[in-house]
């Protein structure tokens, strides 16, 4: 009899489960939301999907097929519909973040990037957002000064030998050695051979395919998270690594023999991100913890390297596939070369005043944005209504940068890379505020990447160089990528050899 009962109730569970699911599938207020059949019952269509890496190009597939809002999970809808994106990312939304961002931290910690609480979060922003600013970029310059001059020793190399290479793995390596130089006030070395520092990249490429599967099924990340920690193959060992990794450096640069007060008055111009961190810390313990410079610290390593590596890339890989703007935009470059507005390494506020290539740097994030998946909401109390729906508090929407950027209605042509739409929408104040406010390849409002100005400087120092410098022959005209968040490419392949400049 005791054994009956033991296998009748898990049977019964399953069964109970099945009815429930088939109940609120049946009776839900917002049953008639189309998308896939499956969704009305099961979060398991939208995992496979995941699971794939191409999820950004289907995502924008299931908006042309069933409008602006569709189901991706029996209480997850993407949406697209501008009026509702402004209202849910929009600056003093109470939209927070949903469950599917705790796989992006420790279950027992909370972090920036992944932090629900929208007051925490305010918070934590007000103490840090300086060391982040546009005007703090001037103090961060040398240290991408000193990184771009070794990718330019990299690019010599390989000209020399003639030997193709992945320019989105040397990106990378460019990326995550400049943030470690302006965080740690070192460069991690992945610049000097092109190599996986101590296994990095590997761990951060795993934590990032943990975190964007497990979100699907955040209850679970708890409970398999302390198991799969000890273990580096897998996504929360990676997670375990790059935490251990950043506690390290920080303990490190706390034992040099540097004088902070002295850095503080004598040599700011030099002081890196810890530096400031410390004094802060030194001055009012209380406001800034030692948990906060760990937070700010691995919010760097692990957000600041494939996102503007994936940038990078996309600026390039958007010229090399349309010669005529890549012509215009050396010819840009060329000319404030002639007339002295643009140094040999270049600097930033030069960068600023090149038009053309601020506009092709926007269409090229446009194109193609680092993040490539919808960016989960919570519907706060009294629920909201979006695009002329009512959602219940509790549901769970988003909007994925892609779906938006690909919406003919706010970019016409959406598919097609024309820098010039951005210069030729200053004519129409209202067109360029449109686009402007539906350009999000760094977020929206309130939770706008705190990184955002840092990767902006990396790219504006380094590509007017390598259009000037250098020439570039792409191996193909396709390029594979993979979608665990970030949308990285796996193998943009080039030649490089040194430009011949014309002497008429």
């Amino acid at each position: 009899m005791h054994l009956f009962i033991l296998l009748l109730a898990p049977a019964l569970f399953f069964v109970f489960h099945i009815l429930l699911r088939l109940g609120r599938a049946t009776f839900s207020s917002l049953k008639d939301v189309p998308g896939p059949f499956w969704t009305r019952f099961t979060s398991l269509w939208y995992f496979n999907r995941l699971r794939h890496g191409r999820f950004e190009y289907e995502n924008i597939r299931l908006h042309q097929q069933y409008g602006p809002i569709v189901r991706l999970a029996p209480n997850q809808y993407s949406i697209s519909d501008i009026s509702a994106i402004k209202a849910v990312y929009g600056t003093g939304s109470q939209f927070a973040k949903s469950a599917w961002y705790d796989g992006w931290k420790h279950p027992a910690q909370w972090t920036v990037f992944a932090d629900r609480n929208i007051k925490r979060h305010s918070d934590t922003r007000k103490r840090f957002t300086s060391l982040y600013s546009m005007s703090s970029l001037v103090h961060y310059e040398p240290f991408v000064n000193d990184c771009a001059e070794i990718f330019n020793r990299r690019l010599i190399e390989f000209t020399e030998n003639k030997k193709s290479f992945n320019l989105g793995h040397w990106f990378q390596c460019y990326a995550f050695d400049v943030i470690g130089n302006i965080t740690f006030g070192e460069r991690f070395g992945f610049l000097d051979r092109g190599e996986d520092i101590d296994g990095a990249m590997a761990a951060l490429h795993k934590v990032m395919m943990y975190s964007t599967m497990i979100g699907v099924y955040p209850e679970w990340h708890p409970r398999l998270f302390g198991l799969l920690s000890k273990f580096k193959w897998s996504g929360a060992g990676g997670r375990a690594y790059i935490s251990k990794f950043v506690q390290e450096k920080i303990r490190l640069h706390e034992t040099e023999s540097k004088d902070t007060e002295k850095g503080e008055s004598e040599h700011i111009q030099t002081q890196d991100f810890v530096d400031k961190l410390l004094i802060a810390r030194n001055k009012n313990p209380e406001k800034v913890t030692d948990y906060h410079l760990f937070i700010m610290g691995q919010s760097n390593v692990t957000a600041g390297s494939d996102t503007t590596a994936i940038s990078l890339s996309s600026i390039m890989w958007h010229l090399l596939q349309n010669i005529e703007t890549l012509y215009k935009l050396r010819a840009e470059i060329d000319d404030f070369t002639a007339k002295g507005l643009c140094s040999e390494n270049v600097k930033f506020k030069e960068s600023q005043e090149m038009p053309y290539f601020q506009a092709v740097m926007k269409e090229a994030l446009r194109m193609h944005s680092a993040t490539g998946l919808p960016m989960w909401r919570e519907v706060p109390e009294g629920g909201a209504e979006i695009s002329g729906r009512y959602f219940p508090a509790g549901t769970i929407i988003g909007a994925n940068t892609w779906v938006v950027h690909y919406d003919d209605s706010v970019f016409p042509e959406a598919r097609s890379f024309r820098p010039e739409r951005w210069l030729e929408a200053e004519s129409n104040p209202e067109k360029l505020k449109e686009m402007n406010q539906m350009y999000m390849p760094f977020g929206l409002g309130s939770r706008t990447c705190l990184g955002k100005h840092i990767s902006i400087l990396e790219m504006s120092k380094l590509i007017p160089r390598l259009v000037r410098d250098y020439d570039f022959t792409p191996l193909r005209s396709d390029w594979k990528t993979e979608n665990y968040w970030f949308v990285k490419p796996m193998d943009f392949d080039v030649h490089v050899q040194k430009r011949v400049k014309s002497t008429l």
